[in-house]
């Protein structure tokens, strides 16, 4: 740590170490009042001042460093969420995993949430109106009420999948601050704009009324349908990019009862959905004539990446008929699938569809029935078609779930980190954790002999997946590891393994198995919001692992 903590002094005007010396943590009382108006253009890029370590460092022998920004750049402020670290950390038993959780679960409120509105902002409205006056259609509430654009942390744009899985570690708190209720709200209305414009895309630019710089990605794509590239970021369509959708709005329900996002703009966006789960349950071949049918969705870009594209002129390998399966182009990885019927995708876009259709059935409304119908025929035929199609019999595991199959009885063995995974079947309401098919799955997944992006080195092991390469595993696939595990050493062992590949004190995507030391991606808010799911986890079904007193701890 010495070598690391010299190379945050020789970068003292771009990585200015904000933490008072004396603080400890969740404390900040000893900082300097403001005695002028503070300027944000004066906070550092926090992609680069991630890159270093900062104190004051933990009492803990791996002496991590505080890598919060200063309370003035933060994107963020709720007292509800800084309460929560106060009452985690202060019974921590490991001083180094308590500075981990006090920089992961404000991770995206810190650094994530570029743009927010409560949708009363008289500015907002005016720009709404000079976009109507300068000849740019709109739709009745567009872009009205509540918004909130959150950045995957190092890349200026928003991810259907990683912006609901960053919020989720605050839905508990929704109905305890008022800023967090219109934060998480304000997201669903964006979310709800993005697919309406874009249901196959899985990454978004700014919203138009946000006055950010739109950006683009550098890649050479040909994509059928076409986009709007001020809209859309990245166009690789995910099946669980809209499933995350939907879950956005479930878990905010679950967590508030509230229907206030069940407006029509969320309404259409859900009949995009189902457009295109429509369009993708289509077979490769015409189940009358035998024909070629060429499918809705097309993808190719220009790279030397076999898993940045889809092969046979952007379709991708043919897929049967009759399956009740869903094609999914691409894995949430964003790498490209080899069998388009992606198994932890349908498993989580059944279970949360019915978890919609059941919200739309609370409303009364004769619509909102008829839409749940629909939701509930889809889950129903996703759910039975992964138990015919997606369940097959190895012969060291016996029957275990494949990560992609096609249908005509191919099957891919593997897991990847990237959530869902086979891994997380339980952790999506599939099934249930000691369910006979997912143990058999689970032995497989965890040892190299079954599954190979099963990394293990010198350093560091976990699963990875083709997306960095075959060195490297990533955290998050540990944390669903400890979170499906009732063994209390194999959650330690997890919980170690993540400390040790976070020395800088925040979450990576991955860790060299070799060199723990080398990782990619230093701001990557996802991660680090699955670390804080997972200590709160601990701390209600585990609490003697990680406090002193072993009572456990839920937010209520």
């Amino acid at each position: 740590m010495a070598q690391l903590r010299w190379s945050s002094l020789l970068l003292p005007l771009l990585a200015l170490d904000y933490a008072p010396a004396s603080a400890t943590v969740g404390d900040y009382t000893n900082q300097e009042p403001l005695t002028h108006k503070f300027d944000k253009s004066a906070c550092p890029d926090y992609a680069h001042y991630a890159t270093y370590p900062h104190g004051p460092y933990s009492k803990g022998p791996l002496e991590l460093p505080f890598q919060r920004p200063d309370p003035r750049c933060r994107t963020f402020q709720s007292d509800a969420i800084e309460k929560v670290i106060k009452d985690v950390t202060s019974r921590m038993k490991d001083p180094d995993l308590a500075r981990l959780f006090e920089n992961a679960f404000p991770s995206t409120t810190d650094t994530t949430v570029r743009f927010h509105t409560d949708g009363k902002d008289e500015k907002i409205k005016k720009k709404l109106q000079e976009r109507e006056k300068g000849n740019s259609f709109r739709e009745d509430g567009e872009w009205e009420g509540p918004q909130s654009f959150i950045i995957t942390g190092d890349i200026i744009a928003e991810w259907l999948r990683d912006s609901t899985n960053q919020l989720k570690p605050y839905q508990p708190l929704a109905l305890k601050d008022p800023a967090i209720y219109t934060l998480i709200l304000g997201a669903i209305n964006t979310q709800s704009e993005y697919v309406i414009q874009s249901p196959y895309c899985n990454a978004f630019q700014p919203p138009p009324i946000s006055g950010l710089p739109v950006s683009m990605n550098g890649q050479d794509d040909t994509v059928h349908p076409v986009y709007e590239p001020n809209v859309v970021f990245e166009c690789k369509y995910e099946l669980d990019s809209v499933a995350h959708f939907l879950a956005l709005g479930n878990e905010f329900h679950k967590q508030t009862n509230s229907k206030e996002f069940i407006n029509p703009r969320w309404r259409k966006a859900v009949r995009n959905v189902l457009r295109v789960l429509e369009s993708q349950s289509q077979p490769t071949f015409d189940s009358a004539t035998g024909g070629y049918r060429l499918n809705e969705y097309t993808f190719q870009r220009r790279t030397n990446t076999g898993t940045e594209t889809l092969n046979l002129q952007g379709v991708g390998n043919p897929l049967n008929n009759g399956t009740g399966l869903v094609r999914s182009a691409f894995r949430p990885s964003d790498d490209a699938t080899i069998f388009g019927f992606f198994i932890p995708a349908n498993a989580q876009m059944s279970v949360e569809l019915g978890r919609a259709a059941a919200v739309l059935r609370k409303t009364g409304d004769e619509g909102d029935r008829l839409l749940a119908e629909e939701m509930e025929g889809y889950s129903k035929r996703m759910r039975e078609g992964i138990w015919e199609h997606g369940v097959v019999t190895h012969r060291k595991y016996g029957r275990v779930f494949a990560y992609e199959v096609d249908g005509f009885g191919s099957a891919l063995m593997m897991d990847d980190a990237n959530y869902p995974s086979l891994l997380a079947l339980p952790l999506m309401g599939f099934v249930g954790v000691e369910d006979e098919v997912y143990q058999n799955t689970r032995r497989m997944l965890l040892e190299k002999e079954g599954n190979p992006y099963y990394l293990k080195g010198r350093d560091f092991r976990g699963i990875g997946g083709p997306h960095i390469g075959l060195q490297n595993a990533w955290p998050m696939s540990l944390l669903v590891q400890a979170r499906t595990s009732g063994d209390d050493e194999e959650i330690r062992e997890c919980l170690g393994l993540v400390l040790r590949g976070s020395r800088l004190g925040l979450v990576h995507e991955s860790v060299d198995v070799n060199w723990v030391t080398s990782y990619t991606r230093s701001w990557f808010a996802w991660a680090n919001g699955v670390f804080a799911e997972t200590v709160l986890d601990l701390a209600r079904r585990k609490p003697e692992l990680i406090f002193e007193d072993g009572r456990p701890y839920e937010i209520s």
